[in-house]
């Protein structure tokens, strides 16, 4: 399948959420190999960093919102073995290929995986210590309605985390990273995805993320305190950490 794809700025909401759902469902035999070139080999450790960060207090549960092929919740059962995590994603082709990541790493028993909406979390109120997204908010156009039902599945005083790949704030670094991320990936891409025009949409959709700044305040406006930023290889990627306050 080769197909080109409009940038962020030429869709609408509706046509955007339509076409990451296409674009996801289309890359899942190479989605583990291409996000370890996207991120340089990194997005492992910055997965491990998240981890690290996490506390678990109440429920010992752990939400992972667009789950994709389930590797953050992979790492959280690996370090945290108290735990049981729940992964959703709204697209059923990357679910399927979790499932099955899961069921070889034996982990089936504390790892639950489903279909469903970020915008529409099917959980009660206060259901998780900590919610997190992994490279996944960038594709949600209402951002803060996301945010917002992290927030309210998650316990007060739990953890909200944001991990999400972002231009570098160091100016040296911007010009090459952008060259790599419109150059250099969708030729790489060629070479191992059966739809190589899908990595066009992720480098446009990195460059016309949030910057770390405005992602804060939207974690603040979505009900959030406590917001902290951790820059992670020169700004290649932040984690967004907030807490849910008592009274949300």
């Amino acid at each position: 399948m080769r197909k080109k794809y409009p940038t962020v700025a030429e869709v609408t909401d509706i046509e955007r959420i339509e076409m990451v759902k296409e674009i996801f469902a289309t890359v899942t035999g190479s989605y583990d190999l291409l996000n370890h070139i996207l991120s340089l080999g990194q997005d492992i450790a910055w997965r491990r960093f998240a981890v690290k960060k996490m506390c678990f207090f109440d429920t010992c549960r752990m939400l992972d919102v667009a789950t994709g092929t389930a590797d953050l919740g992979i790492t959280v059962a690996r370090c945290h073995p108290d735990t049981h995590i729940t992964g959703l994603d709204f697209v059923r082709e990357m679910v399927n290929v979790a499932h099955e990541k899961v069921r070889a790493r034996h982990l089936s028993d504390r790892i639950r995986l489903m279909v469903a909406d970020a915008l529409f979390l099917p959980f009660p109120d206060s259901s998780f210590d900590v919610v997190a997204m992994a490279f996944g908010l960038r594709n949600i156009p209402d951002k803060v309605c996301a945010l917002r039902e992290m927030c309210r599945v998650v316990v007060p005083g739990g953890q909200v985390m944001v991990l999400e790949l972002t231009l570098p704030r160091i100016r040296i670094f911007q010009r090459p990273y952008a060259v790599y991320l419109n150059r250099i990936l969708p030729r790489l891409a060629t070479a191992f995805s059966s739809n190589p025009g899908a990595y066009h949409y992720l480098g446009d959709s990195i460059m016309n993320f949030q910057t770390p700044e405005i992602l804060a305040g939207l974690m603040k406006k979505a009900g959030l305190e406590r917001v902290r930023k951790y820059p992670l290889t020169l700004g290649v990627a932040h984690l967004h950490v907030g807490v849910k306050p008592a009274v949300f």
